[in-house]
């Protein structure tokens, strides 16, 4: 059963939220973590305006949400490229004249060692996994700074406290970089009322692991699925949405620079590899 709590101060708050695309897969009720989180912030009554590379993925994300009696609009835009970001952002100032709330939601892995990953690889990931989440904030954290509030909220990932087994150098160091740049930021700007925090997804039921089943991929998901996490199974994106939006309410107005970590103990296990 999907439960999440209701907070009352974010009705009417304004959300952005970067990758907020559903990638649909027919009889999964699975929800990514992007748009779990929108949902959430919908219930909650929080307008929200997303963007995602995938168009009809945002806009299958706007329709369930919609469907459930929240707000949400959405556009194409590509987290990696300055021009974009500064069009979702004009565009939701244009529609609501503020945001007071920001997701960086966007991430995604790449196989690979220092040795074996390309340097193209590399760049890309950075970018996609790091970059992303400085455009956003070069973009908003102003906004925020003259409304004199808001809070920030980053997807992090547990690769980024520790090797978990898998290969992907360029993710985990753009990941631990990601909790870092929070915490930096946030002191930079707590005087200024602006909270950021980073939650830290360890292995979550999501459509794109949902794929891999259908898709015949048994092998890499049954390696997914049977990882010794100690509450004896994955968790799913609303795990992941309840911490997110709870960090951005104003419950958690006296949390800034810290990260929250989901993953059923997970990390808080010896040898998980």
């Amino acid at each position: 059963m999907t439960t999440f709590a209701i907070y009352p101060d974010l009705k009417d708050k304004v959300a952005l939220v970067m990758g907020i695309g559903q990638v649909h897969v027919p009889g999964s009720g699975a929800w990514g973590n992007g748009a779990a989180v929108a949902r959430v912030l919908a219930h909650s009554g929080a307008r929200i305006f997303g963007c995602d590379l995938n168009l009809p993925a945002a806009q299958h994300t706007a329709t369930l949400i919609k469907r459930e009696g929240g707000f949400c609009e959405v556009m194409h835009g590509d987290v990696t490229s300055a021009a974009d970001i500064k069009d979702v952002v004009d565009a939701a100032m244009t529609r609501y004249g503020r945001i007071d709330i920001l997701i960086n939601n966007v991430g995604a892995t790449a196989t690979g060692d220092p040795v074996s990953m390309s340097e193209d690889v590399w760049d890309h990931q950075i970018s996609l996994n790091l970059k992303s989440v400085y455009l956003s904030c070069h973009a908003v954290l102003p906004i925020m700074e003259k409304q004199g509030s808001g809070s920030v909220v980053n997807n992090a990932s547990i690769a980024g406290l520790r090797y978990i087994g898998k290969p992907q150098i360029a993710y985990s160091s753009a990941k631990a970089a990601v909790i870092q740049f929070t915490k930096v930021t946030a002191a930079m700007y707590a005087a200024k009322g602006i909270r950021l925090n980073s939650v830290v997804p360890g292995l979550i039921h999501t459509p794109l692991v949902e794929k891999l089943k259908l898709n015949g991929d048994h092998e890499v998901y049954q390696r997914i699925c049977q990882q010794p996490i100690p509450m004896g199974h994955m968790g799913d994106a609303t795990d992941v949405a309840n911490a997110t939006v709870f960090l951005a309410s104003d419950v958690a107005k006296y949390i800034t620079g810290q990260m929250l970590v989901v993953d059923g103990g997970f990390t808080s296990c010896s040898g998980i590899v």
